[in-house]
């Protein structure tokens, strides 16, 4: 539950900048422990590459979440800004929190169906927030 200060849009809002701030650190530790602290550490480029199959599409999804979070977190600020959020949109943004986790999780497994639902169920809780945005619901 939200604290009272906070919508429950931004509270969903806040918990998905969360999760997707840290949803490096699995498979930075694990280019850490496969190739040794000092090499993962010691890239300028940024071009270490994993043999570890998982971790490699877990920085997919990553990218996925970052590359989505920019369309998200404007539109629930200007829900917020606008006053327009309701009950419609506040389960959105908890429909949309709980689908980023899931294709995370079933993109770094490589399940395929699954992520594709998941992804798709996100994109649908963004549509309702752009739609009640320009008064389309």
């Amino acid at each position: 539950m939200p604290p009272e200060t906070l919508t429950t849009e931004l509270y969903w809002l806040t918990l998905t900048v969360l999760m997707t701030g840290l949803m490096w650190l699995p498979y930075i530790i694990n280019r850490m422990l496969e190739q040794g602290i000092g090499f993962a550490l010691w890239d300028p480029q940024g071009e270490t590459k994993t043999q570890i199959v998982w971790a490699e599409r877990m920085a997919r999804a990553h990218k996925n979440a970052v590359e989505n979070l920019i369309i998200f977190a404007p539109l629930v600020l200007t829900l917020q800004l606008t006053q327009l959020n309701n009950a419609l949109t506040a389960l959105a943004c908890m429909i949309y929190f709980f689908s980023r986790l899931t294709h995370y999780i079933v993109f770094s497994f490589g399940i395929p169906v699954i992520r594709v639902l998941a992804f798709m169920v996100s994109v649908v809780a963004q549509l309702i927030l752009a739609f009640t945005v320009l008064g389309i619901t």
